[in-house]
């Protein structure tokens, strides 16, 4: 070979190598998600992940409208028992099963059925869902749920192949097949999450990357410097401390957007034998530790003010926040007199939290802070998926943890603190909680629907089975080679029109 072609097939190569990098797009993770199964998922990184592979019934605009997806429209009887649906006759799963109204029938009935289901509170005003056309499904519903579409547009909603779930049963956690712009290749944990594009699906030309690689980064430090280095592409949660770093970067760009959830304290107060302690038996103790926290100072000190304090599981800026139950000022005093009451001189408690600097840097200001009124916390620095396992199967104290929000409010709140919430590891129970918030999913009128959750509001402030914190703000970082990236304020990365430039 003469030196002009091997320069040539060298530059040839080089070329190609760099067409190839140019067609993965690398996201970098806060944790890794749990089970790729969206009938047995919780995690909001699995959201994540989903988001890319799996399509869901109905999605969200960014002013958080709902939008058709696998459905393109629908429509509610009179009496609000009947929810009709057309659907795509264009889709397919990943495994060549077709999608219709019977493998909506199929999911559906799965995730109110599968014993490890965590949807089926979600869906539990579902009495029936049938297939009324070859591409039309029509729910029966027990009672109105002003809620429904809401969780259509999230994991109830989201579709696998029928197919792949009957042969697989749990395991379609470990190889999920779907029906989104992605198909799953292959999952290394806490390593990384490979898709590749899906060449038959129906909007396929929209999506510009031929694999996507997601990549667990716990450190944020670290996740900041791969996306310097070029070995990201895209993070997610970026922490508050370098938001002026990033904007000052000109290789990086930054976005934003307000979030829908929460950040806070889960108590386990009837969760097995670890509840039987004066913080889980008695609602004192919890109160002296909420009042015992500056939530501003945690803001300002751990979040640079980027973050909003809260005391609720809605955000300042919701509609459905209750402006008459405003975050407690911090008060010591009466911190150690609610202690006192309660027959305690200092208390020790043990708290999960997430193993990532900015959560840990979160729990040592709220140690120090309540360690003045006698209250002494235990960090335990746990991996994300593992904190979550601890404290389903009741084996925790407590655990700082929170919830991406939801475009409903009944999202927020429902199934966290209702007897059979179906994310209720503290296994708090009220009835008259249970009774206010299951009218709030009855009626369509917001006014009558947001009475209900203030007044529910006002017995959870009390009882405090999750101590609310802070509302955080979703901060994304990326190169500026990344174009067409819209923030949504569910904290989801839709893929749609983004593009990489070479």
């Amino acid at each position: 070979m003469t030196t002009r072609k091997l320069i040539a097939a060298l530059l040839a190569s080089a070329a190609m190598a760099t067409a190839a990098q140019a067609a993965d797009l690398r996201i970098g993770l806060q944790e890794d998600p749990d089970a790729l199964d969206t009938a047995q998922a919780r995690t909001f990184v699995g959201r994540i992940v989903f988001e890319s592979l799996c399509d869901k019934l109905v999605n969200i605009a960014p002013d958080q409208s709902f939008t058709p997806e696998l459905a393109t429209s629908w429509a509610w009887s009179d009496d609000g028992m009947k929810l009709v649906m057309q659907l795509r006759t264009d889709a397919t799963f990943h495994d060549g099963t077709p999608f219709d109204a019977a493998a909506v029938v199929a999911n559906i009935e799965r995730s109110k059925t599968l014993p490890e289901s965590r949807r089926k509170s979600e869906l539990a005003s579902v009495e029936s869902v049938a297939a009324t056309g070859t591409h039309e499904v029509t729910f029966t519903l027990s009672k109105p749920d002003a809620t429904l579409i809401a969780q259509l547009s999230d994991r109830a909603g989201m579709m696998v192949s029928p197919t792949a779930a009957a042969e697989k049963g749990l395991e379609l956690a470990n190889s999920p097949v779907c029906s989104g712009p992605y198909k799953f290749v292959e999952r290394i944990a806490q390593d990384r999450i490979v898709l590749e594009k899906f060449a038959e699906h129906y909007n396929a030309d929209n999506y510009h990357f031929d694999r996507l690689i997601f990549l667990p980064i716990p450190d944020t430090t670290v996740r900041l410097a791969n996306l310097r280095s070029g070995d990201l592409d895209m993070l997610e949660r970026l922490a508050p401390s370098d938001v002026a770093g990033v904007k000052a970067d000109s290789a990086l760009k930054f976005e934003s957007a307000v979030s829908q959830g929460y950040q806070g304290i889960t108590v386990n107060v009837n969760n097995g034998p670890r509840s039987e302690t004066p913080f889980g038996k008695d609602k004192r103790v919890r109160q002296a530790l909420s009042l015992a926290i500056d939530r501003e100072v945690v803001n300002q000190v751990v979040f640079e003010g980027v973050y909003a304090p809260g005391n609720q599981p809605f955000p300042p800026t919701s509609p459905w926040y209750d402006a008459t139950n405003p975050v407690p000022a911090r008060d010591v005093e009466k911190a150690k007199a609610l202690l006192a009451e309660a027959g305690v001189d200092r208390i020790s408690i043990e708290m999960q939290a997430a193993n990532n600097p900015v959560q840990l840097q979160l729990m040592q200001v709220i140690q120090s802070m309540v360690a003045e009124a006698g209250i002494d916390i235990s960090i335990q620095a746990t991996e994300f998926a593992s904190m979550l396992e601890q404290q389903t199967q009741g084996n925790y104290q407590s655990t700082q943890v929170g919830w991406s929000g939801r475009t409903d409010p009944d999202g927020n709140i429902h199934s966290f603190v209702t007897c059979g919430g179906g994310l209720n590891d503290s296994k708090f129970c009220s009835e008259t909680v249970d009774t206010l918030l299951n009218e709030a999913r009855t009626s369509t009128d917001p006014a009558v629907r947001k009475a209900k959750y203030d007044e529910a509001g006002k017995i959870l402030s009390d009882e405090l089975p999750i101590i609310y914190l802070y509302h955080q703000t979703w901060l994304w970082a990326m190169s500026n080679k990344i174009d067409g990236f819209t923030p949504y304020p569910d904290g989801m990365i839709r893929l749609a029109g983004v593009k990489k430039a070479e």
